[in-house]
């Protein structure tokens, strides 16, 4: 059991919450009449080859914002929030370990990197990036 009272394994029904702190990350779709998040909001961060999820989802919102507001927005704006199931990261032969502190956090993992062929690892990583933003919720307040 972790600090957070959560289970130390992520099941593949539980939520995971990417927070969107550039509005680069969404777009109008004018076919489906919503907003969409870009693949691009789940790129894994260069530094360490991981993705920063919560173990949330859209309800209760109160607590959700919280979250964001007080363990990622910082000086920045939050402009959503989106929502995909960890079967769904899963889907795409990558996976979740959950990271705390702070509570709830999780990152994904295991996304391909190359020292020989660095072009060719992005690439991939776009294409699950792709994938995974696909079967994303947007949430905004």
């Amino acid at each position: 059991m972790l600090p957070s009272g959560l289970a130390e394994a992520v099941e593949d029904e539980e939520d995971l919450a990417r927070f969107l702190t550039s509005s680069r990350f969404l777009v109008w779709s004018s076919e489906s009449q919503e907003l969409i998040v870009k693949p691009a909001a789940f790129i894994p961060n260069p530094k360490d080859g991981q993705t920063s999820v919560f173990r949330h989802g859209s309800h209760p919102s109160e607590s959700l914002w919280r979250i964001g507001n007080e363990h990622v927005a910082g000086s920045r704006t939050l402009h959503g929030v989106a929502i995909v199931k960890a079967k769904h990261v899963r889907s795409v032969s990558l996976d979740i370990v959950a990271h705390e502190p702070p509570p709830r956090h999780a990152n994904i993992v295991g996304w391909p990197s190359s020292q020989s062929d660095p072009e060719m690892a992005k690439a991939e990583q776009k294409k699950r990036a792709a994938l995974v933003a696909r079967q994303a919720e947007v949430v905004r307040r």
